[in-house]
């Protein structure tokens, strides 16, 4: 497949660029080593002069130190510092020219490697969540089949599912894309959980070359709601059960056996009983793959269930999600330290049982991982806690420049990479 070129400029169709150069080539440092970040600012392509405001911070953490620095013929320079513990530091940037603010930031690393997790594993984590597993298990899969014509190429088929989780009322629904005229036992099989939010599944044919490619692919929604509702229904949901209290994702976090995301993660592996009940299924590989939260539940599956084969991840969430608990630490999404009075040891023994740190450390399949360095939402510090406690076959593709977001040639290197592992 050969993927379009924009002929489009950085940033998208805008008069001005920041143009920001950490010392070093890979924005990385060891402790105690001075960082120096060059900058640039232009409009239309050629050098404006000003006066740059600039913050310094650690990692989605408050500003603590900061000043201003003239621009000459467009250039300065800011000097960092250092830190004395593994993690990164946050440069603000701001320029106002004619009553409009432009802003700007970079992180940069220091002894990323070196970074561990807050979050620890329970003692019973590993029998908690295979006993789990077992009582879902008790009741028979079960679920509806339609075809979705709308989404039908005549490389594959698409059908809409409806899946019963646990008998208990927690249902998810999903897109599966078959290849035509598959023939019995020669498909891999994959599942793509959804990132965060109450939506419908989005654009369901944006990945097509994995089913042009002959896998069987299952992209879900996990809050049983069914996709073909009008856009403006998951927007009135949306706002009437996910605001700024947390959403979800806070709904009852203040157990491990009533908080949301159980059914959530036990969906997964009842989504991948039902992959490996099809026909079409190989019998050997079974791959899971998504970004942001569906990262999250992709090493969630992984860890959940040996049958996974192959793990490919984008900025996870959901991750070392308690730092924020140690002064000075830097937590993962959706960053609770924010909702007052949600995040303590109670809610932080729960979220133990849900960190997705504590399940990479029982992923075995390959994983391929990438991240960026000037994420907001999911920060670079929790993804490389996740990364460092993975003790698996792992590649990573570190893109610094990189705020929540992949491009389209890195998502299709990940199809290709999954074909590279297939067993």
């Amino acid at each position: 497949m050969q993927l379009a070129i924009h002929a489009e400029n950085y940033p998208y169709r805008s008069d001005y660029l920041w143009v920001t150069r950490p010392d070093h080539a890979d924005w990385l440092y060891d402790v105690g080593e001075k960082a120096v970040v060059d900058v640039e600012f232009y409009r239309y392509g050629m050098p404006v002069d000003g006066v740059v405001d600039y913050k310094l911070a650690d990692d989605m953490l408050a500003p603590d130190d900061g000043g201003s620095v003239k621009l000459k013929d467009g250039k300065c320079r800011i000097v960092v510092g250092t830190r004395r513990v593994p993690g990164f530091r946050d440069v603000r940037l701001s320029l106002t020219i004619d009553g409009h603010t432009y802003r700007h930031h970079v992180k940069i690393g220091f002894a990323p490697e070196k970074i561990r997790p807050y979050t620890e594993e329970p003692s019973n984590f590993v029998s908690y969540w295979r006993t789990a597993i077992a009582d879902m298990r008790k009741k028979t899969l079960k679920y509806t089949c339609e075809p979705a014509d709308e989404y039908t190429t005549d490389k594959m088929d698409c059908r809409l599912l409806k899946i019963d989780i646990d008998g208990a009322g927690h249902t998810m629904y999903g897109y599966l894309f078959v290849p035509k005229y598959a023939k019995p036992a020669s498909c891999p099989v994959m599942l793509c959980p959804p990132g965060a939010g109450i939506k419908t599944i989005k654009e369901p044919l944006r990945h097509k070359y994995y089913s042009e490619n002959g896998f069987v692919r299952l992209e879900i929604e996990i809050h049983g709601l069914d996709p073909r509702l009008p856009q403006t229904a998951f927007d009135e949901m949306s706002r009437a059960f996910n605001g700024r209290d947390g959403g979800y994702l806070a709904v009852g976090i203040e157990s491990r056996d009533r908080y949301y995301m159980r059914h959530v993660y036990l969906g997964l592996v009842r989504c991948i009983d039902l992959l490996t009940s099809l026909p079409e299924w190989d019998g050997r590989n079974v791959a899971v793959q998504g970004g942001s939260q569906g990262g999250a539940l992709a090493l969630v599956a992984a860890g959940l269930d040996e049958r996974v084969t192959q793990c490919v991840v984008n900025h996870p969430a959901l991750s070392d999600m308690a730092a924020y608990i140690e002064p000075g630490r830097t937590g993962g999404y959706p960053h609770f330290c924010r909702i007052a009075g949600l995040l303590d040891s109670r809610t932080a023994t729960t979220l133990a049982y849900y960190d997705v740190v504590n399940f990479s450390r029982h992923v075995k399949a390959p994983v391929y991982m990438t991240w960026g360095y000037n994420d907001d939402v999911c920060p670079p510090t929790t993804s490389y806690a996740v990364w460092n406690t993975l003790t698996c076959p792992k590649e990573s593709l570190i893109t610094p420049i990189n705020e929540h977001w992949t491009s389209d040639n890195t998502e299709y290197g990940q199809m290709l990479w999954i074909k590279d592992h297939l067993k």
